[in-house]
């Protein structure tokens, strides 16, 4: 973050706190070109920091990044660095960390790459999914959403949606099967 752009937040009287944070976003994540999501309309295109608010709590949220097309809610990052989705009156966490948010994309790109069969499951039929013999990705720091493994099986569960719109058919799992060990494919 260059010193004219954080001059102009402590000026507008964002704490320096705050301006520290979203410059460390900005040295960390600042300009990565990220691939699209498979939910979210495709997620930020380009993490960068912006438009620093505080809530009713005293907590201090900031934009991400700009979205890939119009759409009813924009990219956060929290107080604790957590990640999200937000419109004017609600946020839902998607992910505890940006990282989080990286790692699923990652993983969205790598399993529908190796699975044999991809089904999607929306609404209630999310609730019934089974993933009591799967274990939780604890890279993806999951909030809202998950993603989940076990045997040749990887689940991905999308609430974020259905909690900032408090609507649970907007809820989305897709599911993938048939995953074998991936070959490893050494650079020389």
């Amino acid at each position: 973050m260059s010193s004219d752009i954080r001059d102009h937040w402590l000026n507008q009287g964002i704490p320096a706190a705050v301006v520290d944070r979203m410059a460390a976003f900005e040295a960390m994540w600042g300009g990565l070109s990220l691939p699209p999501a498979p939910h979210y309309e495709g997620g930020p295109k380009i993490f960068r920091s912006d438009m620093p608010e505080m809530d009713s709590t005293g907590d201090w949220w900031f934009d991400a990044g700009d979205q890939r097309c119009s759409m009813p809610y924009g990219f956060f990052i929290g107080p604790r660095e957590e990640f999200g989705i937000e419109d004017s009156h609600r946020r839902a966490v998607l992910h505890e960390s940006v990282a989080g948010w990286v790692e699923s994309l990652a993983l969205a790109y790598r399993a529908v790459h190796w699975a044999s069969e991809i089904t999607k499951v929306r609404g209630a039929a999310v609730d019934r999914l089974d993933l009591s013999n799967l274990e939780p990705f604890s890279e993806v720091a999951g909030m809202s959403d998950t993603w989940w493994r076990g045997g040749e099986k990887v689940v991905a569960v999308y609430r974020g949606v259905a909690h900032l719109f408090n609507d649970p058919e907007l809820q989305v799992a897709t599911v993938y099967d048939g995953i074998a060990e991936a070959p490893i494919y050494l650079d020389y």
